[in-house]
């Protein structure tokens, strides 16, 4: 399973539509509490879920990981994981998948100047106050030092979606192909 880890604005779900749009990956749809935004579909953008019944799958072990960010629970289910998947995902997230130490786990960081995310929350009309807090609240939980495991570092901040897109998947496909 291909994993990006990336603060707000960094780029990671623009790279993993174009993975999958052209390099047959698929998206991993994760399940999370918080409402649904509009224009996004139950089972497609994520599994939207309430809270009690979350807590409940996650009791029962259903989670390959799990995490809080901005109060809201977000998982990813064992059942769903295979080698042509790609899964985003925060520190914490990805260091819960890296417990279970699955070779198979390509992790890979986005990096992105605080300055460039700024300009991109605005340009996609992110609320300002929310900006502000997703700034401040991603220095910590995006922290690169706290990954236990990473095989690949992209900055973001002066590419094309297309030329990350590649360089990610070459890099994914080659490490694939040596475990296999």
């Amino acid at each position: 399973m291909l994993i990006l880890i990336g603060a707000s604005a960094s780029g990671k779900t623009e790279i993993a539509k174009e993975l999958i749009k052209n390099y047959n990956m698929k998206k991993m749809i994760t399940y999370t509490t918080r409402e649904k935004r509009e224009n996004e579909i139950n089972g497609i953008d994520y599994h939207f879920i309430n809270e009690k019944d979350f807590i409940d799958l996650k009791g029962r072990d259903f989670f390959i990981e799990t995490s809080i960010y901005n109060q809201t629970y977000y998982g990813t289910s064992f059942k769903q994981a295979s080698n042509d998947k790609v899964l985003i995902v925060d520190v914490n997230g990805a260091n819960n998948i890296n417990k279970h130490q699955i070779s198979s786990n390509i992790f890979v960081y986005l990096h992105t100047l605080e300055s460039i995310r700024k300009d991109r929350m605005i340009e996609r009309k992110d609320n300002p106050k929310d900006i502000i807090k997703r700034l401040i609240m991603d220095k910590e939980v995006f922290d690169e030092s706290l990954l236990d495991k990473l095989h690949l570092k992209v900055d973001t901040s002066n590419h094309s979606t297309k030329e990350l897109a590649k360089t990610i998947h070459e890099f994914y496909s080659k490490k694939i192909k040596e475990l296999n």
